[in-house]
């Protein structure tokens, strides 16, 4: 049975807080330091959801904080999935987006040429070529890390709490709440600021509603199977490393609504392919909402 009370205390922390941090850097837009300020408004929203979820866990229903199962990893076979899995989805991605022609394969790096060329005059440079090496394999070791402090307060919140909460539902239809809902908490950064979807600040809060959908399936099947927050958010991390693999070999340009990134057209396919391999190979539905949370995955 649906506890209407912890959700709905649960959506109005959540949104209150990372509402307010979204938008309190349009008050600074003229502000020589905008772009720190917005960084880390945004940064620390993402600890609106975690912060929900464990003010509605201790102080609303009453329970141990160990209930948001921090405390526990699960089958460790899916962390392999977690950290792999987004890069593979964005070079996937890269491939449809050249093939829609939604974007045009730049081998000459002329993303990277033109950040190299933004810097100070008599900085020590590398090569575009040696720019790009560094970054992606900072991405795919460390970035993740480095990323799940932040990627945890989002997980804790939508996988970690509001996930199970919605369970009685049945799981397709909590997954895809879940992920409707976690699509719609960003749309003050793409209305206000034009966040992932410059070109399209109104139609990006759609498409962002889209992509988090399809992106908040995949992250449900790794937490459905581990029952830990940590799966998800390792994952999540990976997620916000890995566009550089397909952005820094594209043409300058191209909209991001239509490819180059996960949460865009070209995503959304590769996304839907890969959720249609976990259907059809009855990876998901991940296992019954109930036998989930009778289930007692390994702990820390």
């Amino acid at each position: 049975m649906i506890n209407r009370k912890s959700l709905i205390s649960f959506l109005a922390i959540a949104f209150g807080i990372s509402w307010l941090l979204f938008v309190l850097p349009w008050f600074f837009k003229s502000s020589p330091s905008f772009a720190t300020i917005m960084t880390a408004a945004f940064a620390t929203a993402m600890w609106g959801p975690g912060l929900a979820a464990i003010l509605t866990t201790t102080l609303v229903e009453k329970k141990p904080f160990s209930s948001l199962r921090l405390n526990t990893l699960g089958d460790r076979r899916f962390y392999l999935w977690a950290w792999l899995l987004p890069f593979a989805l964005t070079l996937l991605t890269l491939g449809v987006t050249i093939l829609l022609r939604t974007g045009e394969l730049d081998t000459s790096l002329g993303m990277m040429r033109d950040v190299l060329s933004k810097a100070p005059a008599g900085t020590p440079l590398p090569s575009p070529e040696q720019a790009v090496a560094i970054q992606l394999l900072f991405a795919v070791t460390i970035a993740p890390l480095v990323n799940v402090l932040f990627a945890l307060g989002e997980e804790l919140g939508w996988r970690g709490f509001l996930l199970p909460h919605l369970l009685p539902l049945g799981q397709w239809p909590a997954i895809l709440i879940s992920g409707a809902i976690w699509g719609f908490w960003h749309a003050p950064t793409t209305l206000l600021f034009g966040y992932n979807f410059p070109q399209h600040p109104y139609l990006g809060v759609l498409a962002m509603i889209v992509g988090c959908t399809l992106l908040g399936t995949i992250l449900s099947w790794l937490y459905l199977n581990t029952r830990s927050p940590w799966t998800s958010a390792l994952a999540h991390g990976a997620v916000n490393a890995a566009p550089g693999l397909a952005i820094f070999f594209l043409k300058p340009g191209f909209d991001t609504a239509l490819g180059g990134t996960l949460l865009g057209l070209a995503g959304w396919i590769t996304m839907s392919i890969f959720i249609a391999w976990l259907v059809w190979s009855k990876r998901l539905p991940a296992i019954s909402p109930a036998s989930t949370a009778a289930s007692q995955p390994d702990t820390l």
